[in-house]
């Protein structure tokens, strides 16, 4: 398998992996827009040169959007591996070319969400295990951070107080999200409009910049729904999804 690295210069003709390819659609061009930003923090995305959902996603922690302590470590977004192109040791490739790139940028390890059991839109805890990566903290809504470290006395990551226990204190749903996840330009939309036509008190509220990102109160910014203040769900809604999840 051959991997391609998206840049600026080539980002508009590449397919991004995980949304339609059509460049006109919202999804698309608000991934497109959100990557190319993060560009210039170093972020690296990796993907494979067959259509499909096959990519690595990653960039230095310190300019992560995500609320943890990790100084001197890189910080994993997404490693997605799916479809037919699942099985054939494709992850394992491009954590391999992920884990080279860092220690050669003096990285200290690598860093990454997931959960004890697995969880939509996180990573698989057995492939963790499996490639050297243990628990380094976690939140009270069961999301653990995992590293893996290049060095035995490299110091752990951890999570920001404000991700450790992910309450907050508004009524009704509340829902925080970025535009790292292409599939929030379309759904947070219908979502709203879905709970506004049903009486469903609902706040989206669109975290755009990194600092934001780090001060959230939920250990994963692409996609966290509250309600009544408790942590909810990472999962993204349909219209469907959400009624029966408000019990409508």
């Amino acid at each position: 398998m051959e991997y391609i690295r998206v840049t600026k210069e080539n980002l508009e003709k590449e397919h991004i992996c995980c949304a339609i390819s059509n460049n006109n659609d919202v999804q698309v061009a608000s991934k497109k827009a959100w990557l190319g930003d993060r560009l210039d923090d170093g972020l690296v995305f990796l993907k494979s040169t067959e259509r499909g959902k096959c990519f690595i996603e990653y960039i230095p922690a310190e300019n992560a959007w995500s609320p943890i302590e990790a100084e001197g470590y890189m910080y994993i977004d997404c490693l997605w591996v799916s479809g037919s192109l699942k099985g054939h040791g494709y992850g394992a490739d491009l954590l391999n070319l992920c884990i080279e790139d860092s220690k050669t940028k003096g990285k200290a390890g690598l860093c990454i969400l997931s959960s004890a059991k697995k969880k939509t839109f996180l990573a698989d805890p057995k492939f963790l295990k499996y490639k050297g990566f243990s628990v380094c903290d976690e939140s009270d809504n069961g999301i653990q951070l995992w590293y893996l470290p290049f060095a035995a006395n490299a110091e752990k990551p951890m999570f920001r107080e404000c991700a450790r226990h992910p309450r907050i204190g508004d009524a009704g749903y509340v829902l925080y999200y970025t535009s790292q996840c292409p599939f929030n330009a379309k759904y947070v939309p219908i979502v709203e409009q879905t709970a506004k036509e049903h009486g469903i008190p609902f706040k989206a509220i669109h975290i755009e910049d990194k600092a934001a990102a780090q001060n959230a109160p939920t250990p994963v910014t692409t996609y966290a729904l509250f309600y009544n203040g408790e942590y909810v769900t990472n999962e993204q809604m349909n219209d469907a999804r959400f009624l029966k999840l408000a019990g409508k």
